[in-house]
């Protein structure tokens, strides 16, 4: 079951009567700005477009400037069909007179798009999730401070655990091809990384006389290791 929120400036109780006969948790909140200040947690956003297409149009571009990270649906009549473009920044469109089934199935399907979107932007590993859609990272739920490159440094030896890279493939990978500077920048940079890192340090191995690696703790390994045998 889902928690649904529509946003609409109709007095009608059922924007789309169809969700009645689902099991979805339905609640619907004025289609303006204010409202979004203290609008209910939701796993999917419904705008209303059936009577204003250009305040829903307005209200669809605000809601992604606000950085929303759930699924976005438009509630249309047939006629409105014709107006919406991919600058609306909506997930997908649904018909006010849509059925129970199909309005379940796109619904899902919209949830379903949006986690594996979201998994895929992130790293997690050794206790240290990175967030490449939002350019953070965490350690242990901790909020690390990186500097830009500090942060992509981090994310290029998490992508490749174990892997060990050289000083000129790190700034080949990290700074790129017209950076002038030395590998010296390289050393500099692991040493800040590691000092923001704190208790978790080692997880920046050095390799002597070759380079640094992501060093994945053996628990993790064994995990690893012992899922397969598991199936």
């Amino acid at each position: 079951m889902a928690q649904l929120l529509i946003l609409t400036s109709s007095g009608e109780a059922e924007v789309v009567p169809a969700l009645g006969l689902l099991s979805h948790s339905v609640k619907q909140i004025p289609a303006a700005p204010a409202s979004l200040v203290a609008a209910p947690v939701a796993d999917l956003i419904l705008v209303d477009a059936r009577h204003d297409l250009a305040s829903a149009k307005s209200l669809c571009r605000i809601l992604n400037t606000t950085g929303i990270d759930v699924p976005l649906l438009l509630v249309l009549t047939e006629g409105g069909l014709t107006a919406v473009s991919a600058d609306w920044g909506v997930d997908d469109v649904l018909l006010h007179t849509v059925g129970p089934a199909e309005a379940h199935a796109r619904i899902r399907l919209a949830i379903g798009r949006r986690s594996l979107e979201q998994a895929s932007t992130k790293i997690q590993t050794s206790g240290v999730v990175i967030d490449e859609a939002s350019y953070s990272a965490k350690v242990h739920g901790r909020t690390l401070d990186l500097t830009f490159k500090e942060f992509e440094l981090l994310r290029f030896l998490a992508g490749h655990p174990s892997r060990v890279f050289t000083r000129e493939q790190l700034l080949s990978e990290v700074w790129g091809y017209d950076y002038f500077g030395g590998t010296r920048t390289v050393d500099v940079h692991v040493r800040r990384l590691r000092a923001k890192l704190g208790e978790l340090d080692s997880l920046i191995g050095t390799v002597r006389n070759v380079g640094y690696r992501f060093n994945v703790h053996e628990d993790e390994v064994a995990d690893r290791i012992a899922e397969p045998a598991a199936k």
